[in-house]
């Protein structure tokens, strides 16, 4: 069966800084149409830097949306057409003051694709070193060190509900795990 949507119309109903929101039209496989609300986001990059002590790097930061202050590993925006790995470095040093020796690619993450378009990469960090935190001026957060044994205990405890942390940190764990395994 053909799963593809055609997209017949665009009508952009916002256009903002961080995101714009557009109601498209579109055929569906039988050829019925269909409205589609979308929110259009640059993405953005989430890393989990894990220190010399086994401890994952992670910020404590008010998140408006919600309304409370959320853990999660360290994260930011991509402007258009960034590089998502250069802002990855640059954004694990602004938030921690880390910058990391070796990265690795941990994929790709879809927040919520049934109706934003914002994909998020995931990389691991290790072999950190310490230079200083370089918040922006609109940032307040705080750097915690948590053991990533017990942070994919937080996890499957449903103690840590940011979906990109808890994608982050599963995989690293997996992919430490797997290199683990295979020496």
């Amino acid at each position: 069966m053909e799963l593809f949507e055609k997209t017949l119309k665009q009508e952009y109903k916002y256009e903002g800084k961080i995101l714009n929101l557009r109601v498209d039209k579109a055929e569906l496989p039988n050829g019925r149409e269909c409205t589609r609300e979308v929110v259009e986001h640059n993405g953005g990059v989430t890393i989990a830097a894990l220190t010399d002590e086994n401890e994952l790097l992670f910020v404590r930061q008010f998140r408006y949306p919600y309304g409370e202050v959320v853990l999660e590993l360290p994260a930011g925006k991509l402007e258009k057409g960034e590089d998502p790995f250069t802002a990855g470095v640059r954004e694990l040093e602004e938030e921690t003051g880390a910058v990391a020796s070796k990265y690795i690619d941990l994929g790709k993450f879809y927040p919520s694709p049934g109706y934003c378009g914002e994909v998020i990469h995931l990389y691991g960090a290790t072999g950190l070193s310490f230079t200083h935190q370089n918040l922006d001026a609109d940032e307040f957060l705080n750097v915690e060190k948590i053991p990533l044994s017990k942070a994919v205990e937080m996890v499957l405890n449903n103690e840590i509900p940011d979906g990109k942390t808890q994608a982050a940190v599963l995989k690293f764990q997996m992919r430490k795990w797997y290199e683990e395994e295979a020496q």
